[in-house]
């Protein structure tokens, strides 16, 4: 559990942001999945981040979202905000409002599309975590913005009393060991298929998207891990290998969760935002061939997953609310 020296957890789940067919936010589900992903052993929630879909939610349902997951976690789990901005001041904005909402830390993400220098990802890095009096996460996902943030900027960036942590999704390994042994910061992997490889070298827990189907998996992984058992960590990766492929390599992380949580009967409907759309007949086959490969994984129970791909098609309509700022 999150304790003084970690604000954050360990095991943090990269929430979905559950949508009516309509494409409004379904609060009801939004709210039971939280509270069913905590259950399972998440110490941690993050809302509004990638995997929330945070480049198509409002402003006021970012900030409702956060609200939402303080309300349900009652102290059970800290509650992360993502997302935030590519414009500097909007970002601060954001946080600003996210640690009033009652966010326990803010994650943020590296400026996307701006593509900007290290000494512009310093400025609005430093520039937002002095807005707040939270704790911060970097979140360094060049796939995603086209910009890493490098070991000499993260270095620079450990120095500041609100920067804590970095969520890597950028897979050097060399990297994070010379951070870790230069700075106190704490590691997340944010690559599923990274996790007790991030963990093995000393990463403090996960911000994972695989998380939203088998929070009790990873949750016996950083068990293991912390109990320096890595035999019964490494059997648990083994086991929770197809399902990862089943979520992050066919389509967006987003819209394999849904599909799969949907079939799963966990949410209402898999429906997501355009430009994202719901999985095509081949696609959504690809998953459910993987999801066939998984077998007995403690904490999750794929027998009675009943997939909907006409339901997930829904994603493809040219509905658009929710998404009028």
């Amino acid at each position: 559990m999150a304790n003084q020296e970690n604000p954050f957890g360990q095991v943090l789940v990269a929430l979905v942001t559950p949508f009516q067919a309509d494409g409004e936010v379904d609060w009801a589900a939004t709210e039971k999945h939280i509270d069913d992903c905590i259950a399972s052993g998440a110490d941690g929630i993050v809302v509004t981040g990638t995997t929330g879909e945070t480049s198509t939610l409002t402003d006021p349902e970012k900030i409702k979202l956060v609200e939402v997951a303080k309300s349900v976690s009652s102290g059970r789990a800290k509650v992360i905000t993502g997302g935030g901005s590519n414009e500097t001041a909007h970002a601060i904005e954001l946080y600003r409002a996210s640690e009033k909402a009652g966010a326990d830390g803010v994650m943020i993400v590296t400026p996307y599309y701006n593509k900007p220098t290290q000494a512009g990802l310093l400025t609005h890095f430093r520039m937002v975590a002095d807005a707040t009096e939270l704790p911060v996460i970097l979140y360094d996902i060049p796939g995603r913005t086209g910009v890493p943030i490098t070991y000499e900027t993260i270095l620079r960036l450990a120095k500041h009393p609100n920067i804590l942590a970095v969520k890597d999704a950028k897979g050097d390994f060399s990297e994070v060991s010379r951070v870790l042994n230069q700075t106190d910061l704490m590691y997340f992997s944010g690559d599923d298929a990274n996790v007790l490889p991030h963990l093995a070298i000393g990463a403090t827990g996960l911000i994972g998207v695989t998380a939203n189907i088998a929070a009790a998996p990873y949750r016996a992984i950083i068990d293991a891990v912390n109990a320096g058992d890595l035999r019964t960590a490494r059997d648990m990766h083994q086991r929770l290998e197809p399902l990862v492929r089943a979520v992050m390599t066919h389509v967006p992380g987003t819209v394999a969760a849904k599909y799969i949580l949907h079939g799963l009967g966990r949410i209402g409907s898999p429906r997501v935002r355009l430009p994202l759309v719901g999985p095509e007949e081949w696609e959504a086959a690809l998953i459910e061939d993987e999801l066939a490969l998984v077998g007995d994984v403690p904490g999750i129970d794929l027998s009675n997953f009943r997939p909907d791909r006409n339901a997930a098609a829904g994603g493809a309509l040219p509905q658009i609310a929710g998404t009028t700022r």
